[in-house]
């Protein structure tokens, strides 16, 4: 599956990954609570752009179609 994902995708995914394992070895409370947040935010960020890519696929043939002059 991961090598039908996008480059931003997999970069997104990478540094989520990162601040899990950041988050597990983090000694403070507050450091621990802000990796996970980061995490967070890159798997939205990675959706977005999953979501973005799956509507590009789904338009695109739609822009590509010769419609009938006005």
């Amino acid at each position: 599956m991961l090598q039908n994902l996008s480059e931003e995708i997999r970069e997104c995914l990478r540094r989520a990954e990162e601040c899990k394992q950041k988050s597990k070895i983090a000694v403070s409370p507050s450091a621990i609570q802000d990796y996970l947040e980061m995490e967070q935010r890159w798997l939205t960020l990675a959706r977005g752009y999953e979501f973005s890519e799956r509507l590009s696929g789904f338009t695109e043939p739609l822009r590509k179609r010769d419609w009938p002059k006005r």
